[in-house]
């Protein structure tokens, strides 16, 4: 029985976009833009990357540790926002093929994941709904996996809490969200994202190109600077550090790395100051929302980028 039965959905299903607020709305459109850019992502170097650092974050290195968290076969796993399931197949591969997996997404971008996920020989359902109108009853997952998405909902907190409700009681929510920066560096983004708002998606792609290439600018430099004590005005900590990520983590992202293409920097720009949901969080924010939402965790992983979480729901709910 595949996850859509189990849960008792439809195939063709699809959750009213009535309601959607400017911002969701926005979401909507710029990620099944954004993921639709399959050469911006699929070159291999972001790919090689980018899954080094989920089975770090979620599988502590080892990919068997995911067996451990994910328990028997069979289990219904939802992606509450799949994308293009890039990072579902990055991190869990054919593990899937062992499970029902679901993807979600707000956008057309599931058309892509479904793609994606059927050249690849893995198993596989999708459907376009927002992640936070998903028609299945509460307490009905065995798992809910959702990376780098709740932070692009209106609010968080809300995500958690609502997705929260959907899993069983010992069922396991993964899942990451964006850390709060230091205080030029947040007021930067915000500014970016601003002047960005009334573009459309490619003219925000080309706006984009500018600083991606100040990024690598900046990491060709090669060069370091050794701070001898923290700016608690300015949330800067001490520390030798390369230029470039001394001044992308404190002041303005320009990504870099040199093993990626420049299309795939201007991607992951474009990914952090398009969308106009984009809320940072600390740790103690998200400590605290897990708890109210009846949460166990049992990994926490705090990162100047993001927060990742293993959580597991008390049996007594």
């Amino acid at each position: 029985m595949s996850a859509i039965e189990k849960l008792g959905l439809q195939s063709s299903e699809k959750a009213s976009a009535n309601g959607y607020s400017e911002t969701q709305q926005q979401t909507k459109d710029i990620f099944g833009f954004k993921w639709e850019k399959r050469d911006t992502y699929e070159d291999g170097g972001m790919e090689n990357y980018v899954q080094k650092w989920l089975i770090e974050r979620y599988a502590k290195g080892d990919v068997s540790n995911l067996d451990k968290i994910l328990g028997e076969d069979g289990k219904v796993i939802i992606d509450a926002g799949c994308g293009s399931g890039f990072s579902a197949l990055l991190l869990f591969g054919e593990i899937l093929n062992k499970h029902n997996y679901l993807g979600i997404d707000i956008s057309s971008a599931v058309d892509v994941a479904a793609q994606r996920f059927k050249e690849k020989g893995i198993k596989g359902e999708f459907l376009q709904m927002s992640v936070l109108d998903i028609p299945v009853a509460e307490n009905s997952v065995d798992v809910i996996f959702s990376e780098g998405v709740l932070h692009h909902t209106d609010s968080t907190e809300k995500a958690i809490k609502y997705l929260a409700g959907k899993i069983k009681p010992g069922g396991v929510f993964m899942f990451y969200v964006y850390a709060k920066k230091s205080a030029a560096r947040e007021f930067t983004d915000d500014y970016v994202r601003e002047q960005i708002k009334s573009m459309s998606d490619e003219e925000a792609w080309e706006a984009l190109k500018p600083l991606t290439r100040l990024g690598i600018a900046l990491g060709e430099m090669n060069a370091t600077i050794n701070f001898k004590e923290d700016i608690p005005v300015l949330g800067i900590k001490k520390g030798e550090m390369d230029i470039q990520r001394f001044l992308y983590w404190n002041f303005c992202k320009t990504y870099y790395r040199p093993e990626y293409t420049f299309e795939e920097m201007n991607h992951i720009n474009f990914d952090w100051f398009r969308p106009l949901n984009c809320h940072r969080q600390t740790p103690e924010e998200v400590k605290q929302w897990c708890k109210e939402a009846n949460l166990n965790i049992e990994e926490i992983v705090v990162e100047d980028a993001g927060i990742t979480i293993i959580a597991r729901k008390n049996k007594s709910d």
